[in-house]
Order: C-alpha cells, then structure tokens, then sequence
C-alpha cells in the first residue's frame, strides 16, 4: 500500500521552504524539500512564492494529500494569556474574549489559535498567536489559486515544536530540565517542552525573537533563555541548553556561563534522519526544521494551533465529501430513474397483452355463457371456475349443444313469432324452454289467427306435439306444445 504524503510549507516574507513527507511509522519520512525566493517580487507577495512553490512541486513531480503552512514569527504575534477554563473546547470559545481582556485591545481584525501551556484548579496558561486576517487571506486564495489549499496555517515555532517532540529521544524528554534554542538566519526561538511532547494539548513554553548577522547571537541567546526559563517556572528546573545555529557563531562556553547551565551544540540535521544531500536543496535548517513540522501535523495528526480554525475555516475534504455525494446521488437518481422505465415498460407491455387476451376471452365467454358479458371486475380465475361449471353441465347433457337446444330453439319460435304477430293479433304471455322441448301460452283475436299462427310455427321447423285452446273473453287462448323437428 502506498504511504500518503503531506506538504509542509514554510512562508515567510521573501522565501519559503517546502518539505514533502510520508506518513510511516507514527512519523513522517521526509520525501525531498526546497527552498524558493521571491526577494525582487515583494509587490506580488503572495502570489509569486505560491506560483514557484507550485512549479518546484510539479518539477519534482511531487503527489501529495494535503498542505499546511507555517507563518514565520514576524507576521504574527505572540502574547500570555489567562484563561479560567482547562477544557479545550471551552477555551476555544472564550479565548478570544480573554485576548482582548489581555492585551486591552480589539482584536477583531486578525485571526487567533493558540497553545496550552499549563493547566491547574485556576484554569490555563495560555500562549496565545494573532496575525491580520487580510495577510491569511491573502495567503491562503494565492495558494489555492496554484492548486493548494492549506488544511492549516500555525506560527512557524509551534511546527518547530512539533518537530522537536517528534525527533528529540524519548528520554530526553522524559529529563524536562532542557531548553533547546534554534537560531535561524533571521529567527530565533526557544522552547521548554512538556515531557508528553505530541500526546497531551499540552506542547511547553516557546519565546520567538528576531536576529540577524550582525547580532551578537550569544548575548541575545542568553538574555531570551533567562527569559524563557523564568516563564517555565512550576515544573522541573532548567539544567541545560541545547542549541542549533545555523551561522554557527554560538560560544556555548560563554553562553553556559552566562546562563549557569550545561551549554551544547545540537545537529538538527541528524535528527531530521533523511540525507544530507538530498536535504542540500534547502536554503536554511531551521527553516527546513519547520516546514518538516508543518507536514509532520498531517501526518500524525497531533494538536494545533490553527489560524484556520478561527478564520476561513479549511473546506477541502467538505467539499470533496460533498462533490462525491452529489455525483454518488445523480448516479443513483439517474439508475432509479432508469430501472423504473425499465420495469414501466415491461408492465405497460405485460398489461396491453393481457387487454388482448381479455379482449379475446370476453368474446369466447359471452358465447359460452348464453351471451352473457364478462364483467369488469372479473378476474380470470373466477371465470375459468364458470366455463367449468359449463363444461360439467356439457359433459353431462351433450344435448344442450346439438340443433335441439335450448339457444336454437329460441331461435326459431322467435322466427314464427315475429312471421305472424301483424296477421294474427298476437300476445304471448310466456314462453319455456326445456332441453328437449318448449312450451308457448298465448292467445289472438280469433281461433281462425290462432290456426295461422300454428301453421307459421311449423313453416319455421317446429312440430306441434300438444294443444289446448279455449275460447274467452272475445280472445282465443292457446297453450301448445313445440319440439324442433329432425333433419
């Protein structure tokens, strides 16, 4: 399976340095860096170091998940704070309020994260960052304008933190009496950190300052560290200092004397684990150190101090989520919709076909049943349960479907009755049919029509087997007897 990679970006105002990592075994294998300048382009700052970042990346051919971003200490600003509260989530809510309550100014313009320091029965110290929104703005649309969208934005100090804690062994740690200072070639910073590094909210105490070539970096170091041990008061003093300098002008004999403490040079590059060589490509190693922090936080997922959790709040996987919901639920709608027409038109095909076949059997079954209509609602079940019925009383009486039955019969009296009715003054007031005979009670104006209408009778192919007529009333009244005679 192949390793997800993370992208760590260090920007600061005239160069940034970019660090590919993989996340293995609990932290990051470093991929490759770079370092990029933009000193002649400070008009288009962002937007020029994101346009060279993007083309060192594609140079490279670089693959990765997610990029976030350490801001160098001179864009933001750093400040103690006191906050009743220990859980995170509720200083979260309220730090803010306790900035401006702090620093006794708005701070609506710019953007805050922050890291727990300590805590206890009074609440948390806090070490509280703020930058201007606008430059985080500007920051993050320039980067998202060449294909990358920060998934956070922390102080360049907290990633150097993260890095420590993720490099440093365990063991030194676990001593807690050691300070460790970073000496870029334009910042410095010192850091006390917890003895649970990564696993806690809890970093340690960080201090950045401002340098340069010209300052006399020994006398700097020492009045920040005394500064610096005085603000980790509470827990176990401080025995030692560790430091990198990456111009190398550190007396470390000088500075332990200064500070009273065990003073000594620390390779930063060694705890990096990768090769020097393909590290050469980086412009500084403090700089690398914290662009390899920014990566290391996607990588372990270890606490943060995001400025995108108060401003501009990251998207990406939302929105991504998002998309593959919306296409995932087209592609749904539009198979359901397409195995309803399916199905729509197979019973629309099945339904026209049983109309055909009713329309046949309603035929067949008027026929049958003495021209008799299949009902509506009937269903087919119920009718095949009929044409049994029929079909019993057929095998029984074979006569009932010979020229003597009951339909022909019918047939022909009706033939006589409708040949004579005119002539003859004819009512009939009740006509039975028998299977083998018929029976027709009646009367006319004279005996002399009542002769005539006997003899049409027999014209039509019936012979008269009985009579009975009576005069009364001024009418003939007859009752006659008929069965078809045999061809």
């Amino acid at each position: 399976m192949e390793l997800q990679k993370y992208l760590g970006i260090y920007i600061s105002k005239d160069s940034a340095t970019v660090v590919c990592a993989e996340a293995g075994a609990g932290r990051g294998e470093v991929s490759g860096c770079f370092t990029v300048g933009a000193e002649d382009q400070a008009e288009a700052w962002p937007h020029a170091l994101a346009s060279l970042i993007s083309q060192g990346c594609s140079e490279r051919q670089w693959e990765f998940a997610e990029v976030s971003v350490a801001l160098d200490c001179a864009m933001f600003m750093q400040h103690n704070v006191h906050s009743e509260f220990r859980d995170p989530k509720q200083i979260a809510a309220t730090v803010r309020f306790d900035t401006e309550e702090a620093l006794a100014t708005d701070v609506s313009d710019a953007a805050i994260s922050f890291q727990i320091t300590s805590s206890g029965e009074q609440g948390s110290e806090l070490t509280v960052f703020t930058a201007k929104k606008q430059m985080l703005s500007d920051i993050i649309l320039s980067l998202q304008s060449s294909g990358m969208d920060p998934a956070g934005i922390e102080p360049d100090v907290n990633c150097l933190l993260r890095y420590l804690c993720g490099r440093i062994p365990p063991e030194e740690l676990d001593h807690g009496g050691t300070i460790f200072g970073f000496l870029s070639s334009r910042s410095g910073y010192l850091i006390a950190p917890c003895p649970d590094g990564l696993s806690s909210e809890r970093g340690g105490r960080v201090r950045t300052f401002l340098v340069s070539r010209a300052t006399d970096r020994t006398a700097l170091l020492a009045r920040e560290a005394i500064m610096t041990a005085a603000l980790s008061g509470g827990g176990e003093p401080i025995s030692r200092i560790r430091v990198f300098d990456s111009v190398g002008s550190i007396d470390y004999k000088q500075l332990g004397e200064r500070l009273g403490l065990e003073a000594a040079e620390m390779d930063l590059l060694e705890l990096s684990g990768g090769d020097r060589e393909q590290l050469a490509d980086c412009g500084d190693p403090v700089d690398f150190a914290i662009a390899y922090g920014a990566a290391l936080g996607l990588a372990t997922r270890a606490p943060a101090a995001n400025f995108r959790d108060d401003f501009m709040p990251y998207q990406g996987k939302k929105v991504k989520l998002q998309k593959t919901l919306r296409y995932f639920s087209l592609s749904v709608t539009v198979l359901l919709v397409a195995v309803g027409l399916y199905f729509q038109t197979q019973l629309f095909s099945v339904n026209k076909y049983r109309q055909r076949v009713r329309a046949r059997f309603a035929t067949d079954y008027s026929t049958v049943i003495l021209n008799s209509r299949l009902p509506a609602e009937f269903k087919f079940t119920t009718a095949e349960k009929t044409l049994e019925k029929v079909k019993r009383r057929l095998a029984k009486d074979p006569s009932l479907v010979d020229t003597g039955s009951a339909v022909s019969k019918l047939t022909l009296v009706l033939d006589a009755l409708n040949k004579s009715a005119a002539q003859t003054n004819l009512n009939i007031k009740s006509v039975s049919i028998s299977p083998r005979s018929m029976t027709i009670i009646g009367d006319t104006s004279s005996p002399a029509n009542t002769l005539r209408f006997f003899a049409t009778v027999k014209s039509s192919g019936l012979a008269i087997i009985s009579t009975n007529q009576s005069f009364e009333g001024g009418r003939d009244k007859f009752r006659i007897g008929l069965e078809p005679i045999e061809k």
